[in-house]
């Protein structure tokens, strides 16, 4: 198939590659302009740009796809089939009505659950056993699709939302390929989702981090894992930012203010919460590198009774 590739971070990336692996023409790789990052403010231009210049493609990265001109452009393609793997912005009518096969996405969750930016991080922050990726005929709403095909993926109980990240990647990349196969096939089925099973899931912002030791501790053992590598749940250490990157729930209660230091030793940091303890296996204070809790306790004290707090 003739491809118009829209793609931009990480996730984007293996499903880019599985497609000139199948022997696909990438006719243009769209993706989201060059941002500037880290102190110097210098720009950066995304992975799915990265990878295509190495493979010799051409890279288009309009600041709005739905401008006309873009428009336009993207028509001199004469795409069959074009494939949006995050891109992070929103198609027009006509560019969803333009290739042959229709405009497919690859999405990381199970639709119609966990619609929208962010699913691979609340499957675990939720405790979800099982999650997945699905392929859908994009329409002018979001995520709301007709379903192609789907596949599952366990959700193990240490899955952290960077794990589970790249056991999607993975299977989104293969599902696409097959998805590919059976629309040229004329295989595919449309299945139209189910809006009354369906779920949005809202953008990650470094503000969901703060952890409230009022909830129970699984659901702060879930949330750690869920934010594990970015944006981090945190609290605060003598007013300075506490990152938790690793925990274990404790059945024992015992009748204290949630948030406190039950001890901190070779084991851990045990900390109250408001049902059950959270035992804190690795950690990182601000300024200071990411280190077992039991190495952290070795050359910082915490003494019982200290309060951790939001």
């Amino acid at each position: 198939m003739r491809v118009i590739f829209m793609g931009t971070p990480d996730f984007s990336v293996g499903t880019l590659e599985a497609v000139l692996e199948a022997g696909h023409e990438v006719a243009l790789v769209v993706t989201q302009p060059d941002r500037p990052k880290g102190r110097g403010n210098a720009l950066q231009c995304s992975p799915v740009k990265e990878c295509a210049l190495q493979h010799g493609l051409e890279v288009f990265q309009p600041d709005r796809i739905r401008r006309e001109e873009h428009v336009r452009h993207l028509r001199e393609y004469e795409p069959e089939i074009i494939i949006v793997v995050a891109f992070g912005q929103i198609l027009s009518e006509e560019i969803l009505n333009m290739p042959k096969y229709g405009c497919v996405n690859v999405h990381a969750s199970l639709l119609p659950k966990y619609r929208g930016a962010s699913p691979i991080q609340w499957a675990v922050i939720n405790g979800e056993a099982v999650t997945g990726v699905t392929t859908m005929r994009m329409d002018a709403g979001i995520d709301t699709g007709d379903i192609i095909a789907k596949r599952e993926v366990a959700v193990a109980e240490d899955e952290t939302g960077g794990s589970l990240f790249e056991k999607l990647a993975k299977e989104g990349a293969a599902l696409c390929v097959e998805t590919m196969e059976m629309l040229k096939s004329g295989t595919a089925c449309f299945t139209p989702q189910d809006d009354g099973q369906s779920s949005h899931t809202a953008m990650i912002s470094k503000e969901l981090g703060d952890i409230d030791w009022n909830r129970p501790a699984e659901e702060i053992e879930r949330l750690v894992r869920g934010l594990n590598p970015w944006p981090s749940a945190y609290t605060y250490l003598d007013g300075r930012t506490f990152k938790i990157w690793k925990s274990r729930v404790l059945k024992e209660h015992e009748n204290a203010l949630a948030g406190t230091v039950l001890r901190a030793d070779k084991n851990g940091i045990c900390v109250q919460t408001g049902a059950g303890q959270l035992l804190l296996l690795e950690v990182q204070l601000e300024g200071k590198k990411r280190m077992d809790a039991a190495a952290f306790c070795n050359g910082f004290h915490i003494s019982p009774g200290t309060v951790l707090c939001s």
